[in-house]
């Protein structure tokens, strides 16, 4: 077997062989080697079998986060061959409802954190909740459970976007999807036994396949912190002795803006990667500042190519950083074993335009059929012809190209992100529709109707909910669409308006909303 056919259990697997006594985990004061997380996954994958009447469950949702029970949780699924469907215990209840009922998962895993969801409506799965101090006791008996039944073609996890029409996009990702990507990345960030990788990202965040899989891949360490802990992300690393940062880039700016970010204190980091949005070069300057000895990646890729498919990483002296149209890192080449083009809007090659890329690492297709349509393009570089969308006729195939909707330039050989195509937008790396968070809004009995903007913030963008209707307190707007869905999309500012304006064909003017509502640089001239 080739690392190409590794499932995913198999990466955590190859380290267990040859790393049994190294440190796999650490988390919540705890360390645990790749041995005993093994068999802790082991024996929880015994409790998931008896939960699911002693029949391996097909697919598995995961109610958890940054606990044991979450880790063990999610290498028991694996090992019996269950797909993996994780869940934000910090989601509305609804939400995560209605993702676990899409995926159809036939049981339940909860930690401690999620157990303030359950007990609600009559469940329609099976359902196991272990505290962390459960996990840690249960028995362990390999010998009771089934074979490994997955095979590269097996979907690995099935992860849930944002979607336009207010309900959620399933991404289900193979293990052959995965296996490219996890070689790819222990090779290049140079990840095995000694390194201490960190773990920002929550497990419904494809990145955090990065955190727990390239590391347990490499035999290395996974280094968990609590959230209050990443408020401070450079004492993290060096009291915690982090040799491999992998963060969205607003992390720099917002703890910049505390105070949070101490010049040189980060001498232990030997990589520093950041994804899920623009990198600006002034972020980029101030982490160099505080980890001078960290090489600095800029990767860039969404859920469908499998975490991500670019990658550019910075000189070490940044005078010779390169500079861009937009002041913004370059995302880079595509992966060497990936095939891309820039589409103009006539579908031909172009300067700028479009990203669309295919092969080993390109999903093959959404969940629900449906949402395939206009997600994908043929196109033959060699015929001269330009790309035709996919409107679902006919199956999708390995020819097919995926529509990233992100708007690339090749500046200097290499590819710059000018930002998206279309109503979606990336808020603290969190990929959001903006029509999921509009269906949400008119749900309110007073609000007639509404358009959500993404504007530029002092550290982030942020969302702005604009509404008609009746009169309401941008406070109750915002606790009652925190109940239905992620805090990450519910707007931090709500403005009433008698009339949206619209544009000459009729349509909501969206672009005369955010220049209405993004705020003037500090010392303009009114």
């Amino acid at each position: 077997m080739t690392f190409t056919d590794t499932t995913l259990h198999g990466w955590f697997a190859r380290s267990l062989a040859d790393y049994p006594d190294e440190p796999a985990l650490e988390v919540h004061g705890a360390t645990w080697t790749y041995r005993e997380l093994d068999e802790r996954a082991t024996a929880v994958a015994g409790a998931l079998l008896h939960a699911a009447g002693g029949t391996a469950p097909a697919r598995i949702a995961l109610l958890a986060s940054r606990t044991l029970t979450a880790f063990a949780g999610y290498l028991a699924a694996l090992r019996l061959g269950a797909t993996v469907t994780p869940l934000n215990p910090g989601y509305p209840v609804a939400r995560n409802r209605a993702v676990w009922e899409l995926a159809g998962a036939d049981v339940l895993l909860a930690d401690s954190g999620g157990l303030a969801q359950l007990g609600g409506p009559e469940e329609r799965i099976a359902v196991l909740a272990l505290t962390d101090e459960e996990t840690a006791a249960l028995p362990a008996d390999p010998a009771a459970l089934p074979n490994r039944t997955a095979s590269p073609d097996d979907i690995a996890y099935v992860l849930f976007t944002s979607g336009s029409t207010g309900r959620p996009k399933g991404v289900p990702v193979r293990h052959r999807n995965l296996a490219p990507y996890v070689e790819h990345n222990i090779e290049r960030f140079e990840v095995g036994p000694g390194a201490r990788v960190s773990h920002t990202f929550d497990l419904t965040f494809d990145p955090s396949v990065f955190d727990l899989f390239v590391t347990w891949g490499g035999g290395a360490t996974l280094v968990v912190p609590q959230r209050t802990e990443l408020l401070e992300p450079v004492r993290y690393v060096a009291d915690r002795r982090i040799t491999h940062w992998f963060s969205v880039p607003s992390v720099v700016s917002v703890s910049a803006s505390l105070g949070k970010l101490p010049a040189g204190q980060a001498p232990d980091l030997r990589h520093a990667v950041f994804i899920g949005e623009q990198l600006t070069a002034r972020q980029a300057r101030l982490w160099h500042e505080a980890a001078p000895k960290a090489r600095i990646d800029n990767v860039y890729g969404p859920t469908e190519l499998t975490v991500a498919c670019t990658e550019f990483r910075l000189p070490e002296d940044p005078a010779d950083w390169p500079a861009t149209a937009n002041g913004t890192i370059p995302i880079g080449p595509v992966y060497p074993f990936l095939e891309h083009a820039v589409l103009g809007p006539d579908g031909l090659p172009a300067q700028e335009g479009e990203l669309c890329v295919r092969g080993s690492q390109r999903f093959d297709g959404y969940l629900d059929p449906a949402d395939n349509t206009g997600r994908f393009l043929s196109y033959d570089p060699a015929a001269g012809r330009p790309a035709a969308d996919y409107r679902g006729e006919g199956p999708l195939t390995a020819a097919h190209w995926y529509r990233t909707g992100d708007r690339v330039r090749f500046e200097n050989g290499t590819l710059t992100h000018l930002g998206r195509l279309d109503n979606q937008v990336k808020v603290r790396g969190y990929r959001i529709e903006l029509g999921e968070i509009e269906s949400a809004l008119r749900g309110h009995e007073s609000v007639a109707d509404a358009v959500v903007l993404a504007v530029p913030g002092p550290h982030e963008t942020e969302l702005v909910g604009v509404h008609t209707g009746g009169e309401i307190k941008g406070t109750d707007l915002m606790l009652w669409l925190r109940k239905r869905i992620p805090v990450h999309m519910v707007p931090r500012r709500f403005v009433r308006l008698d009339a949206l304006p619209l544009n000459p064909n009729g349509k909501t003017d969206r672009p005369a909303l955010v220049r209405r509502f993004t705020p003037e640089p500090a010392g303009a001239s009114r």
